[in-house]
């Protein structure tokens, strides 16, 4: 099991730091699987990430809650934001171009448990928590790269993210 990152995040504003420092390792396409609790923060960060990918930080970026997968075009190639909360079945993502997303683009995955045995092996895994002890604001992002995300991952500048974790 590869050795976790976890990143405290205070503030949206370290949300959007946490967004720039992914950036990177974005350049080549690549799947990010967001996961965590309603209102853990995992909509807040793909928006902060298609900001910084879009090169538009006022790119307008609404919840696909409701149609599932929303498009974006970036200088490094299409990126996919997808939201499988309302999926029943995990072969159901098919029908969303699920891949031709992961075949040749970035894609950012809300609720990528609901994707079965379709969870690519290459991907970043962040696991958004509540971190109530620390203010109302506060998440905890924990950060897993399998496959070849774990050389991505370890080759990122983190300076500016707050790596204390808290426990």
């Amino acid at each position: 099991m590869p050795e976790p990152l976890v990143v405290f995040l205070p503030d949206e504003a370290a949300t959007r730091r946490l967004a720039r420092t992914l950036a990177p390792g974005l350049a080549g396409g690549g799947v990010v699987a967001l996961a965590g609790t309603l209102g853990a923060g995992k909509t807040a960060l793909a928006r902060a990430l298609i900001r910084v990918l879009t090169g538009n930080p006022d790119e307008e970026v609404p919840s696909p809650t409701f149609t599932l997968v929303q498009g974006y075009e970036t200088p490094q190639g299409p990126l996919w934001h997808f939201d499988l909360y309302r999926l029943s079945d995990a072969a159901e993502v098919v029908e969303l171009d699920w891949e031709e997303a992961v075949a040749g683009g970035i894609v950012l995955v809300e609720w990528p448990e609901r994707l079965g045995p379709s969870l690519p092996a290459d991907r970043l895994e962040i696991a958004l928590a509540l971190d109530a002890a620390a203010g109302t604001e506060a998440r905890r992002a924990t950060l897993t790269g399998h496959g070849r995300w774990r050389v991505r991952l370890a080759g990122l500048d983190l300076t500016g993210l707050d790596l204390r974790g808290r426990p």
